[in-house]
């Protein structure tokens, strides 16, 4: 009897493993875009960093990592993701706890060592987030009432709380701007919006006494930055300066003066797009857009294919708060909106956030194969 078991055990191990490793299913738009992006990031990522090859390497070798997660992940049935949410959700909160007590970083709690690597566990909280609310809104009769939404509230409020206090305001903006779009795209009417828009209005005065004093630097020098040139207002100057001074063809590639002469900071990672464009100017800029651009709208289309309600809200909140990840570091480059820790996706420097970028878009196209099978 054991070993009759055994052996079908294995055999629906294999037959598992056959379905996971055989004939990807992948969105061919979807990943054409993407690979021309990260090539655009690598590319610029070795002018950024004084080619420095290994710098890209490492960045390549991430990249390789989340494609590979990627395919998997396209392999898993969307209905089998759904079941698993919970447990994603309660362990990648689970780790954030974890992080409080013994992360580590540059004056921030934000990173587990893990010996071989650093893993910043927010970053899982990016996915597990929109897959935590659409877990919850897919049995439940939308558009959601005021029940629903409490509770969406304190599904968001309790990980966007643990990352703030690592601190890191601006990934808990985007945690939480990950979950509500999963909540709007419920169909949530337009005047319980603005009810909520209304209450976080009122929230703001009594939320900036509970800021760091950094954090309230940032958003008070971007009203002013010449008002501390060679401090706070540093980064929004010397972003601008790079900006501007690319024109409208660029100065062209590995001939950037600001990040070279060490003027722009953080060129390799929060402002490597300021480098972009130094180098590639505004054509350059307006074609890495229109990429963004397509690779959103792609994401966007598979959410209105998608077959039921929880594949429709994650694939439609995660197409959504990738926009956000570009909106958000173009105009702090620009500076238009306060200095975050908000990469550019898929061509800052950052293994973390890539692998779970290209995890998540693997998750757009177990969506989308998974609806042409039963269409």
């Amino acid at each position: 009897m054991i070993d009759t078991l055994v052996e079908t055990l294995h055999v629906r191990l294999r037959r598992l493993l056959r379905r996971l490793l055989t004939r990807p299913r992948i969105d061919l738009p979807l990943a054409a875009g993407l690979f021309l992006l990260a090539c655009a990031g690598l590319v610029t990522l070795y002018s950024a960093g004084d080619a420095d090859l290994g710098l890209v390497g490492g960045q390549a070798a991430r990249f390789a990592m989340g494609a590979a997660l990627l395919l998997l992940v396209s392999r898993i049935p969307p209905a089998v993701l759904r079941s698993w949410t919970p447990w994603l959700y309660l362990g990648s909160t689970f780790l954030l706890v974890v992080v409080a007590v013994l992360g580590e970083g540059r004056g921030a709690y934000r990173w587990l060592d893990l010996g071989v690597m650093r893993f910043q566990p927010s970053e899982l909280l990016k996915l597990t987030m929109p897959m935590m609310v659409a877990w919850y809104l897919h049995p439940r009769q939308l558009p959601p009432g005021w029940k629903d939404i409490a509770v969406v509230g304190l599904l968001i409020a309790v990980p966007a709380a643990l990352i703030a206090k690592q601190p890191d305001l601006g990934t808990a903006l985007l945690v939480a701007a990950a979950g509500g779009f999963a909540l709007f795209l419920a169909g949530m009417a337009w005047w319980r919006i603005g009810l909520l828009l209304g209450a976080v209005a009122a929230v703001v005065p009594v939320a900036w006494h509970f800021l760091h004093q950094y954090q309230r630097d940032r958003v008070l020098t971007l009203l002013n930055p010449e008002s501390d040139p060679l401090g706070n207002g540093w980064h929004i100057i010397q972003s601008q300066i790079a900006v501007g001074s690319g024109g409208v063809f660029g100065k062209g590639w590995q001939h950037s003066t600001q990040s070279r002469l060490e003027f722009l900071p953080e060129h390799t990672t929060d402002f490597i797009f300021a480098v972009f464009s130094e180098e590639f100017g505004l054509v350059g800029v307006c074609a890495l857009l229109a990429l963004y651009a397509f690779i959103i709208g792609r994401c966007l289309w598979i959410a209105m294919e998608a077959r039921d309600t929880y594949s429709r809200l994650l694939a439609g909140a995660i197409g959504m708060s990738f926009f956000v990840y570009v909106f958000v570091n173009g105009g702090m480059v620009a500076g238009m909106l306060p200095v975050v820790g908000v990469p550019m996706p898929l061509v800052s420097y950052g293994g973390t956030s890539a692998v779970s970028l290209l995890t998540g878009f693997g998750v757009l196209m177990s969506i989308h194969a998974h609806r042409k099978m039963h269409d």
